[in-house]
């Protein structure tokens, strides 16, 4: 997964892998799995789910109005994964490469950890980690050099980033030990 794309396909793909939605139900639980700052509209949802139908991956059903609701009710579509997109995030699930681990792609991937194999998940957590290791040593020089040059505000900005992600690779290593340590007692 490199793209927002990819990421919310993996993400539709789990989330019918659960059960059938409709669109409003689905785009309801992807704001959940897509978190809070990524708003999602029906303006890339519904172009993902043709995508799908498509490459054979979901299948759609019409569900007629209940009894009794209102003549102007529109009939909802339910979309429902097929053995084809079973296999797809099956795929997916597997893939612990370097994409699974950046920011695009992580908060989606750890959303669905739990239908996970443990080795994959230590896998994309320590390249998760390492990544932001990395990160966080390029800034903090980056900042030593330049702190002299930036005003309160831009160093205070710098100060933060910082600490954001010296707190997410504190999270992450805690996740990492855990993870470790039920696989020893396994």
């Amino acid at each position: 997964m490199t793209k927002r794309g990819d990421s919310l396909e993996f993400a539709v793909l789990g989330l019918l892998h659960e059960s059938p939605m409709h669109g409003y139900e689905l785009r309801k639980r992807l704001s959940g799995v897509l978190g809070w700052t990524r708003m999602l509209s029906y303006g890339s949802l519904y172009p993902a789910l043709k995508k799908m139908l498509r490459a054979g991956w979901i299948i759609e059903h019409v569900e007629p109005p209940a009894p009794g609701a209102p003549v102007s009710r529109r009939q909802r579509i339910v979309y429902e994964l097929t053995p084809a997109g079973d296999a797809r995030f099956g795929e997916l699930m597997a893939d612990a490469g370097p994409a699974s681990w950046e920011d695009d792609s992580f908060d989606v991937r750890f959303a669905f950890f739990s239908r996970t194999d443990m080795e994959i998940r230590l896998r994309i957590l320590e390249g998760r980690r390492t990544r932001l290791e990395e990160r966080l040593s390029r800034v903090q020089s980056q900042l030593t050099r330049t702190q002299q040059e930036m005003d309160a505000y831009t160093a205070e900005l710098q100060r933060h980033g910082v600490e954001s992600v010296e707190r997410e690779v504190s999270w992450l290593s805690s996740l990492i030990d855990a993870e470790r340590s039920r696989s020893s007692k396994s």
